[in-house]
């Protein structure tokens, strides 16, 4: 792709003078000059708070939906997959702009990464309500499909009506969120989350059970809370990449530059969208092999996986910020730099995953007696538990080189070389041990 550089500087609309302090531009980036050891401990710091907000989002939803009784946690559980396929794409251009965006800022070309923003973003907008729309129209064959009951698709089409006429407002701030990370901040991305999941539980049970003079709309209110929570998200991120960040017009880009910058985006986050999705769908096949097992197998690995999740929240957090870190370097030209902090970072990953092994392998008993009072269940968790976790410092380095690549825009190459770890060593792997398996 051939971006004609632009004038560094500030750019149209931007301060000069005395006012040049509320530049971006004037600003000191870290990410180019910072030690190492200090700069990616703070950026991966508050990231791991936003991973747990998220996840908590997601589990305050569930608490307060289970609480209407078996049949709608049994329809929130159906949405599950479909949720996911949005926010992977989500999550993919998310991961596109991030790395656009900093190998641009890299270069200092602030008012070329306004352009890149602005355009990404809108087609961000358009490609979500695109799929939401589609969703909306085939709720009902779509869950029927699935395998839903007449008795559940009610349920489902009253709470994912609402969710994909407004998904939309999920898109922005998680698109918009990836641009602030790409500058290096990210504390306001983390701090935004975190804001929208506390709105998000405290409106969940006001709308659901109708408290207060609030209605009682039920499964409806969970979809309108969490719909809320993204209104706010989406403005807080927007306002702050106009304002502060200086990285949003009102103006697209000429359509040649504008088709130019679409390309980039979707070079990156089309492979890094279906890299998102190669997890769930490779957990859902080694549910399918561990349902021949029997039901303490697959409960044992429901709740192992569970964990599992837990486990890895800071590789999670620092493969987050190695994209835009890498990215900007890169673009800077300081590519021995970029390369300087992958190692570290994979050096780290290693030996922090052992020493989690260690409590983990200690911890064990404790933990499977947390899912489960069934001797077997319990005992298979602990194997788990004692088996798997030795290789989540390799894992970790199987993140950070995925988000490496990332940030060097060679996302193919990552979602092949994930595919080929689930695919050609992990599910056959499984499929050969469940055949000799004896417990």
């Amino acid at each position: 792709m051939d971006l004609a550089p632009i004038r560094k500087g500030n750019g149209p609309g931007l301060p000069s003078g005395p006012a040049a302090r509320d530049n971006p531009l004037s600003r000191p980036n870290p990410m180019l000059t910072a030690p190492l050891t200090s700069v990616l401990p703070r950026m991966t710091g508050p990231m791991i708070l936003g991973i747990i907000a998220i996840l908590a989002f997601n589990l305050v939803d569930t608490f307060f939906i289970g609480l209407l009784g078996t049949e709608a946690l049994a329809a929130i559980s159906f949405t599950f997959p479909v949720t996911f396929v949005v926010t992977s794409l989500t999550m993919g251009l998310g991961a596109g702009l991030s790395a656009l965006l900093g190998h641009t800022l890299g270069q200092g070309r602030h008012d070329e990464a306004a352009r890149i923003t602005t355009d990404c973003l809108f087609l961000a907008l358009v490609l979500v309500t695109l799929l939401s729309l589609l969703g909306a129209l085939t709720i009902h064959p779509l869950f029927t499909l699935l395998g839903a009951s007449a008795d559940l698709i009610s349920l489902i089409h009253d709470y994912m009506l609402i969710w994909y006429l407004t998904v939309p407002l999920l898109a922005l701030p998680m698109v918009g969120n990836a641009a602030i990370r790409a500058t290096g901040d990210t504390k306001t991305p983390s701090l935004v989350m975190a804001v929208a999941g506390l709105v998000n539980g405290v409106l969940d049970p006001l709308l659901i059970f109708g408290i207060g003079p609030f209605p009682e709309w039920g499964i409806r209110g969970a979809a309108i809370a969490t719909s809320l929570s993204w209104l706010m998200a989406t403005l807080v991120s927007l306002h702050i990449l106009r304002k502060r960040e200086r990285l949003l017009s009102w103006h697209l880009s000429p359509r040649p530059r504008l088709l130019a910058h679409w390309r980039a985006l979707l070079h990156v986050a089309v492979p890094a969208s279906f890299t998102n999705m190669l997890n769930p769908l490779a957990n859902a096949v080694l549910m399918i092999i561990f349902a021949g097992l029997g039901t303490e197998v697959v409960a044992a690995y429901g709740a192992a996986s569970r964990v599992e999740a837990l486990l890895l929240i800071v590789m999670m957090a620092l493969s987050s910020v190695l994209a835009p870190f890498v990215s900007q370097n890169c673009g800077a030209g300081n590519p021995a730099r970029a390369r300087a902090a992958l190692l570290i970072c994979m050096r780290f990953a290693l030996l922090f995953q052992l020493i989690v092994y260690g409590l983990v392998w200690w911890l064990a008993p404790f933990i499977a007696t947390l899912f489960s009072d069934q001797p077997q269940v319990v005992r298979l968790i602990v194997l788990y538990l004692h088996l798997v976790p030795i290789g989540y410092g390799f894992q970790g380095m199987v993140m950070l080189l995925a988000s490496a690549l990332n940030g060097v825009r060679a996302s193919t190459v990552s979602f092949l070389f994930n595919g080929l770890r689930l695919f050609v060593f992990l599910l056959p792997g499984a499929w050969l041990g469940s055949k000799s398996v004896s417990y």
